[in-house]
């Protein structure tokens, strides 16, 4: 039986998402696969407004997720892949939640909005990077029917991770 996925809605991160994003992760549960603490307030003000000028520019960025409250609960989209090692060049689709949302359909809701809107502007295909213990992220891949395509080695951590992809 599949439970109905919760309502969600996605938006351009505003300058005041800055602040949510800094706050919701702000658990170091939360940024166990990203590094283990939040950033500084001033790095999520540029990611923000980087994010901004990718929407302007491509069609889709990194949304805030907003839950049928309106309330800020993470970040979710796409960008090109940035480094030298691993898919350079493909689109990356991520999601990032604050604790209090995990496990209640919020990563997958809003991981399918964005594959709607990446097909909308024509992206033909999109990856997720999952470091292999992240088993949260991982059933989100498999629920968007992505494959796993390959295994890899994090240059900076060491650490096994996961390229999943899957057509648009």
């Amino acid at each position: 039986m599949n439970k109905a996925l919760p309502a969600v809605s996605l938006r351009v991160p505003t300058d005041e998402d800055a602040f949510a994003w800094h706050r919701v992760f702000a658990d170091p549960e939360v940024m166990e696969f990203h590094g283990g603490r939040s950033a500084e307030l001033s790095v999520y003000e540029e990611l923000t407004a980087r994010q901004r000028r990718h929407d302007a520019e491509r069609g889709f960025c990194l949304w805030s997720v907003l839950d049928d409250s309106g309330d800020v609960v993470g970040f979710t989209g796409a960008q090109p892949w940035p480094h030298e090692w691993g898919p350079s060049g493909e689109i990356e689709i991520g999601w990032r939640l604050g604790r209090a949302h995990w496990g209640r359909g919020y990563a997958t809701a809003a991981a399918e909005a964005t594959l709607e809107r990446l097909r909308a502007v024509g992206v033909p295909h999109v990856v997720a990077m999952v470091d292999a213990r992240n088993e949260r992220s991982i059933a989100v891949t498999r629920r968007l029917g992505m494959r796993l395509a390959e295994t890899f080695t994090t240059p900076s951590s060491e650490r096994e991770g996961r390229c999943y992809r899957l057509d648009l």
